[in-house]
């Protein structure tokens, strides 16, 4: 009787602790795009860039998920860590190589494990569709959100994706991830008839098609815009209403949004 008594107290402490880490997020629209790397030089997608984005107090930071030869999800921007070819090359060839910083190439597991330490900044997982084919780019998404699951990063992580059959494998996959969609050929609806949560679009795209951001909103979907650096473009999408703009320079996004 005293084991089912702690047991049940230990997992209702467990179930308070999630949910407090889910409700402590930041609520300032601002994600740093592969993380906080300009202002101090940190290489891109580097765990340093995400820990400079976490001490800034970004509401996110994004950063882009390959799978190397041999089936490792590793977290890099390009489709090439240092002329390396990810998708064609073992992850033990591809540690020979270094950030700038002196970091090796982070798998999803690792990067996950260091945005697991704070309850602040929401992890953005950007699954690259593959070049090799599209069964490829579904593959990684699946693997991904079994990843995700196997760090219980869950409630730290949203998806995004150029991919749109990588989208709907996440959704299908694990239908209460949050998903949005960054390639700007779908319409709001199409996007909530297929269950995404919103759309991640590059500015230009929702400079033409301004009524997406209400359209969005009316459906219940989030909006995004990617890569905003411009001062003028900030305060543009901030007067329009969107949920969160993706930005290279989170210091001047940051200052605007508290001034």
């Amino acid at each position: 009787m005293k084991f089912k008594i702690i047991l049940f107290l230990f997992l209702s402490f467990f179930q308070l602790s999630m949910s407090i880490a889910q409700k402590s997020f930041h609520k300032n629209k601002v994600i740093a795009h592969r993380g906080a790397w300009k202002a101090n030089g940190n290489p891109q997608n580097s765990i340093a860039s995400l820990k400079e984005a976490v001490a800034l107090g970004c509401e996110g930071s994004e950063f882009d998920v390959w799978m190397t030869a041999d089936g490792i999800l590793v977290v890099n921007h390009d489709a090439d860590f240092m002329g390396m070819p990810i998708e064609t090359t073992n992850y033990e060839q591809l540690l020979t190589k270094k950030h700038e910083n002196g970091e090796k190439l982070a798998t999803v597991e690792e990067y996950l494990a260091a945005g697991k330490k704070q309850k602040g900044t929401k992890l953005i997982f950007e699954i690259k569709p593959s070049k090799i084919s599209v069964e490829r780019s579904k593959e990684v998404a699946e693997k991904s959100v079994l990843a995700v699951k196997k760090m219980k990063a869950q409630k730290w992580v949203d998806y995004i994706t150029f991919s749109y059959e990588g989208g709907l494998k996440v959704i299908a996959t694990d239908p209460k991830a949050n998903v949005a969609y960054l390639s700007g050929d779908k319409s709001p609806s199409e996007l909530k008839e297929a269950g995404f949560f919103g759309f991640d679009y590059n500015i230009a795209v929702l400079k033409k098609n301004p009524q997406w951001i209400q359209e969005a909103k009316d459906l219940g979907l989030t909006v995004n815009a990617w890569t905003v650096n411009k001062e003028e473009d900030m305060r543009w999408l901030l007067e329009m209403g969107t949920d969160f703009i993706t930005t290279d320079e989170p210091e001047l996004l940051l200052s605007i949004i508290n001034n």
